[in-house]
């Protein structure tokens, strides 16, 4: 910001009165804190990483879960290779929602419910992480467009 201080001087003569404004600015250093855009390039970049990484996780987490309901609904036997991986991987993921619902089953085919909730979490979470750099440091995708 500029300050303006005035000066007025008036003269008195017999003539016609004169009237001389001088005018001075001072120059005020700027408070802001000027960030190299060097440094600002790699903050945005760090945090769209780590926003890439919260969704690639959460892809993850779902993908799992997903094929996890598929193979229970459809009554996938659990002792083939795969159903038993898939079982073995998301168990610790579906493990805090089992019990949440009873599941519904008819004779091999099994839905659980807690699972499908344990999903919708899951991606609330992630979402949650994502705004929660969103509050520290805001990035739109513009942004990452241009710099990254």
């Amino acid at each position: 910001m500029e300050d303006e201080k005035t000066e007025v001087t008036t003269t008195t003569q017999q003539s016609a009165p004169a009237q001389v404004i001088r005018t001075t600015k001072t120059v005020v250093p700027p408070t802001i804190k000027i960030e190299h855009p060097q440094e600002r390039y790699e903050t945005k970049k760090t945090i769209f990483r780590a926003y890439q990484i919260i969704w690639y996780v959460l892809g993850i987490i779902e993908t799992l879960l997903f094929f996890r309901i598929i193979l229970k609904v459809f009554g996938a036997n659990p002792s083939s290779g795969f159903a038993d991986f898939i079982y073995r991987l998301s168990d610790p993921l579906a493990m805090p929602f089992a019990g949440l619902f009873r599941n519904a089953s008819e004779g091999e085919s099994v839905f659980e419910l807690g699972t499908f909730v344990g999903c919708i979490v899951y991606l609330i979470v992630a979402y949650g992480l994502v705004e929660i750099f969103q509050l520290i440091k805001p990035t739109t995708p513009s942004e990452v467009e241009e710099n990254v």
